[in-house]
């Protein structure tokens, strides 16, 4: 510790951190553009110039950048003295020359960094009368606005873009004060976090296009904590609604998950809340005349017999539980292709009884060695691959430690990470977007992915398993890994369900437990937001209702698509064996049209629930807007005529399940008051409540009731001593924008004052043998190919898809193939291929890719989408070069 004095105050603080960091985590206002927590320090804006005085008889002191000047015990510094005062308000003076005079119009406006500190350091009026630099922008593709006169040059949006997030199509191109920050032609920022720009932007230079589409001030949307529903990683987000409509989702701070950042398809695939597809009215057989309460008493009166029940993983934890409880614990099924189910078991039997930790994305990026199995994590979890993208920087970390460089100077670790960098190791079936870091890198089909990770196993503990016949390449590899793990003090194995096979989720499991090291982690990607939550749940196995049907006859389908679920012949049969089928859902799809009663279900926008996410962390979203009638929580619904409240709910759900006893901990209750008082989800500057409504009454109506939460439809309300984590829209007295977080911190960068939202479920516990069920090596079939899903960050997961801007981003669903596979079929990229599966039915046609990276005898298909619903994982298939047009 040090203790240092800032304007005549004395503070103990940690000694070596950046003045900056440090003045604000006290509270103290400075100015600043280029510096960002998670960027580092570069000096470049200028900002923040203080005055530091080398001891109390010194009385002119020297003018130092804040966010370059490391703490030291007896530091004596100024951030008021006159002379910093006017450098600050000069330098921003220069850097307002050529900014346009347009906040009235710019979508930036009451929640812009530019302008809070312009009016921190005192510049409030323009001097400059000539002309200004202009710049032609750039249409940067559905997510992203351009508007490059109001750069300042601060540079944080290449050193977030292509330094941090490792894109590499948007550079800066000029000199001196006549930048440019663009591409180098029009087009899409190819970049999976590309809409982090709209946030790390201090100025209104990149916006977010999607919330164009139907703008609103920060001040006039109301909010309320949530939790993205795109992976099941969990990342925390802000959603935003006027009039009934969903505006947007901006990243909402959370200390252990996402931090700062959030991807893409958790920004902008927020469009299936408000699509013209939304299940809007309830529906007996083709009667839309009925009212909620007619539906909800045919609801009750199916309950009344025997019925079958069908979870979802998209589903919050309390609307499986009420489905669950209805229907009796022996009619209770998860919903989930059976393949999937039982890698889901798997995942969450080795995370409760495996003995090995689960981290957090925070403990993912300080991993200092690490293998990925079976995982494009980019596609399947993105926001964890920004996360083992920071991991490999850990030896430039070191490096510069051990230099007695500070570690938050950005430049000298960048110019370290040159020659050290962090292992990672990847093996997987073709090419991922992590390969540009990765040490090394392995393809293969499943089998072999599983065979490299026994051998790793092996090679670190002789007790484990070892794989029979395994070429020198494969062994060789496996003893260079095992090195580097042994060596790590913090390794960290990555898996998952996206290759579809239990030996590699096995694998990497013997793997963790063959570490040496004492902080040995291990942690695994899940499809949907609370698949893990559904898993540990437990429940029967859906070919198991499709069998039980015929003697039962009523099925009740909750938020599930059972077509993404299972073969398009069996999910017919299922639904045709039905005497009456029920579905509650948001959504219209397949199975949705075939109900012959259909209940319109609130989306996460419009409800309360709790999910679970890939380490076990409860979490609670919560209502950001009232559902409009006659739409329900899917809760609600199979609560009918129960008279339970969501708390009576999440608490009954605690006492069934005792590994789900902490989930009442993860937000406070509905009696949760501040001051006597709810929180108010509409931020103190709201306007228009009345003439919102004008065109129905000049009167104003009084604000919907919650009795479900501690927040309040409204603006009145408790604003101070508000929780961190609680706090629906981040705000503080000169602080309009997002960096305003630095109020809600212990530390910059750090975890939220009183705690990050959610409790952790589950901590590393017994321990269990070896796993020893090693396949045989894939061996292809001459004439024959085995079919990959292949899964896209846009347009694989099936909410995203029905939002504009990501499906506009989804790659045309295509075939994937060996370039000596592709030349034995006489086939070239764009080319038409017919995929007719061994075990008979109807064969799709789809354009050619080539990819060299995968393996021969493997066919990848784009997972997720219509137009490949037929084709099933390891599905073995006969291709053929398609003529003529493609079946209907």
């Amino acid at each position: 510790m040090a203790t240092i004095e800032i304007d005549n105050v004395q503070y103990q603080v940690e000694a070596g951190e950046s003045l900056l960091s440090v003045c604000l985590a006290l509270g103290l206002d400075l100015t600043y553009f280029c510096w960002h927590p998670s960027l580092g320090s570069v000096g470049a804006c200028r900002q923040c110039a203080v005055m530091q005085y080398q001891s109390p008889e010194d009385k002119k002191g020297r003018l130092v950048m804040a966010c370059m000047t490391p703490v030291t015990d007896g530091m004596r510094i100024s951030t008021q003295a006159e002379q910093a005062r006017q450098f600050r308000s000069d330098n921003i003076e220069l850097l307002m020359i050529n900014h346009p005079h347009d906040c009235p119009v710019c979508e930036e406006g009451g929640e812009c960094h530019l302008q809070d500190m312009t009016l921190m350091s005192g510049h409030t009026v323009r001097r400059y009368r000539g002309k200004k630099r202009t710049h032609k922008n750039q249409y940067l593709g559905p997510f992203i606005n351009h508007e490059m006169n109001r750069c300042i040059a601060c540079y944080r949006c290449v050193r977030f873009y292509d330094d941090y997030a490792g894109g590499s199509d948007l550079q800066v191109f000029g000199i001196h004060n006549n930048v440019y920050f663009g591409r180098f032609e029009d087009g899409t920022l190819e970049n999976e976090f590309s809409g982090n720009l709209v946030e790390v932007c201090p100025t209104g230079v990149f916006t977010d296009r999607t919330f164009s589409a139907h703008y609103s001030r920060k001040w006039d949307l109301q909010t309320a904590p949530s939790v993205c529903v795109h992976c099941g990683l969990g990342c925390n987000t802000s959603p935003g609604e006027r009039y009934g409509e969903l505006r947007r989702i901006i990243n909402r701070y959370n200390g252990e998950i996402n931090g700062y950042f959030l991807c893409d398809r958790g920004r902008f695939g927020y469009g299936f809340v408000n699509s013209p597809e939304r299940i809007l009215k309830p529906r007996i057989h083709d009667r839309m005349d009925i009212t909620a309460e007619d539906a909800e008493q045919k609801l009750r009166d199916w309950l009344t017999d025997t019925v079958i029940g069908i979870g979802s993983p998209r589903a919050s934890l309390e609307a499986n539980f009420a489905l669950r409880s209805r229907v009796g614990e022996e009619n209770f099924f998860l919903g989930l292709d059976d393949g999937e189910q039982s890698l889901l078991e798997a995942i969450a039997d080795i995370l409760c009884n495996g003995g090995i930790r689960s981290p957090s994305l925070r403990e993912v990026e300080q991993a200092d060695a690490v293998l990925i199995l079976g995982e494009d994590v980019t596609h399947s979890s993105p926001r964890l691959a920004l996360s083992l993208r920071q991991s490999v920087r850990n030896a430039a970390f070191d490096q510069v430690r051990n230099l007695k460089i500070a570690p938050w100077l950005d430049k000298p670790v960048r110019e370290q990470q040159i020659d050290h960098r962090s292992p990672l190791f990847i093996a997987s079936v073709c090419a991922t977007r992590l390969d540009d870091v990765a040490t090394d890198t392995y393809r293969g089909s499943p089998e072999d992915i599983a065979r490299l990770g026994f051998a790793i196993a092996h090679n670190l503990d002789p007790q484990a398993p070892e794989p029979a016949d395994l070429n020198d390449d494969v062994r060789a590899l496996a003893t260079v890994i095992a090195d580097h793990l042994r060596q790590a003090k913090r390794p960290l194995v990555v898996s998952g369900t996206a290759s579809a096979s239990l030996a590699v989720i096995e694998a990497a499991y013997n793997v963790a437990k063959a570490l040496p090291a004492k902080d040995r982690q291990l942690v695994f990607t899940v499809p949907e937001s609370n698949s893990l939550g559904l898993a540990m749940m437990g429940g029967k196995r859906l070919r198991q209702a499709f069998e039980r049907v015929h003697e039962v006859g009523r099925v009740i389908i909750l938020e599930n698509d059972l077509y993404r679920r299972a073969p398009v012949r069996d999910v017919d049969a299922f639904l045709q064996a039905a005497q009456r089928v029920g579905v509650i859902d948001c959504l219209y799809s397949r199975t949705a049209e075939k109900a012959s009663l259909l209940l319109p279900a609130a989306t996460f926008a419009e409800s309360d629930g709790t999910v679970i996410n890939n380490e076990g962390r409860a979490q609670r979203y919560f209502q950001v807007y009232p559902a409009p009638e006659p739409l329900r929580s899917s809760w609600q619904w199979l609560s009918a005529g129960m008279d339970l409240t969501f708390d009576a709910l999440t608490a009954a759900c605690a006492a069934a399940f005792p590994m789900f006893a902490a989930i009442t901990e993860a937000a406070p209750d509905a009696s949760f008051k501040v001051d006597g008082m709810k929180i108010p989800r509409q931020p103190h500057r709201y306007s228009g409540r009345t003439a919102m409504l004008a065109h129905i009454s000049v009167s104003e109506p009084r604000q919907p009731a919650d009795p479900e939460t501690p927040f309040a439809f409204s603006m009145e309300g408790a604003t101070a001593d508000v929780p961190a984590a609680m706090e629906p829209v981040v705000w503080a007295p000169g602080w309009n924008s997002n960096q305003a977080i630095s109020k809600f911190q212990d530390e910059i960068g750090g975890h939220l004052r009183g705690g990050d939202y959610g409790v952790r479920l589950i901590e590393p516990s017994g321990g269990r043998d070896w796993f020893r069920n090693i396949p045989e090596s894939f061996k292809p079939i001459n004439g024959q190919w085995r079919i990959v899903l292949l899964p896209h960050i846009f347009g694989s997961e099936e909410l995203s898809l029905r939002s504009p801007p990501v499906a506009e981003r989804a790659p045309t669903p295509c075939a994937t193939l060996n370039p000596s596979d592709a030349g034995m079929l006489g086939v070239q990229a764009g080319d038409r291929i017919e995929i007719h599966c061994i075990s008979g039915g109807p064969f799709i046609v789809l354009p050619a890719s080539i990819e060299p990276t995968l393996p021969t005898g493997l066919i990848g298909i784009t997972e997720g989408r219509p137009e490949t619903s037929r084709c099933c994982q390891s599905a073995h298939v006969i291709l053929k070069k398609a003529i003529g047009e493609e079946p209907l």
